[in-house]
């Protein structure tokens, strides 16, 4: 069984609804990042960046949100959280669940923080632009990848819910609302919701 290393109010949400959207049974194991448990030698084994989520499958260990949701969904292809490899829309999937760490966060932690950038010097270029592509990418919905869900759809879904909803770091859009919505109407984003809370 799967183990999942998290704790609440933390980017370990997206891999929290994703394991509830598989369906299938995993192991939650509580990581105190307030007390520094997620710096004790037995976690930095785990995850040497000494962050949430980790993710433990019998011997393998890995961290990094997006990379557990690409594990999980290949892990479990029964949820039917990607795109079958040779599917065309593979790409548009792999595109957005990595959109997700390298574009979305950065640029909500740029506009949050003020802090100015070059966007010849920044790895996700311009803020405004990262958000104007993701509006113009919501628009079409109901999910980034048009009619069929997926884990890229927990990546954005989870960062947006988490910059725009609850902590307003980032300025909403009506395609943010709607998207964020929907992402909250889903059964699995509503259990992972009250194991976060407690």
């Amino acid at each position: 069984m799967m183990k999942l290393y998290w704790a609440p109010r933390s980017r370990s949400f997206s891999a929290l609804w994703l394991m509830e959207e598989t369906g299938q049974p995993y192991e939650r194991v509580l990581t105190d990042i307030t007390s520094g448990a997620q710096k004790t030698p037995e976690y930095l084994a785990i995850n040497p960046m000494g962050k949430v989520p980790a993710l433990r499958d019998g011997d393998a260990t890995m961290a990094e949100a997006a990379a557990i949701c690409a594990y999980v969904a290949e892990r479990y292809p029964e949820a039917k959280l990607a795109p079958a490899l040779g599917d065309p829309m593979r790409t548009k999937y792999l595109y957005w669940l990595f959109f997700a760490p390298s574009c979305i966060e950065p640029a909500m932690v740029q506009v949050a923080t003020k802090i100015e950038m070059s966007s010849v010097s920044a790895g996700w270029g311009d803020a405004q632009r990262v958000f104007d592509v993701l509006d113009a990418a919501l628009a079409t919905g109901p999910w980034i990848l048009g009619e069929n869900f997926s884990a890229a759809d927990i990546a954005i879904g989870a960062g947006l819910n988490f910059a725009v909803r609850m902590f307003k770091m980032v300025p909403s859009r009506p395609s943010f609302e709607a998207y964020i919505a929907r992402c909250v109407a889903r059964p699995a984003f509503q259990r992972a919701e009250k194991l976060a809370a407690g």
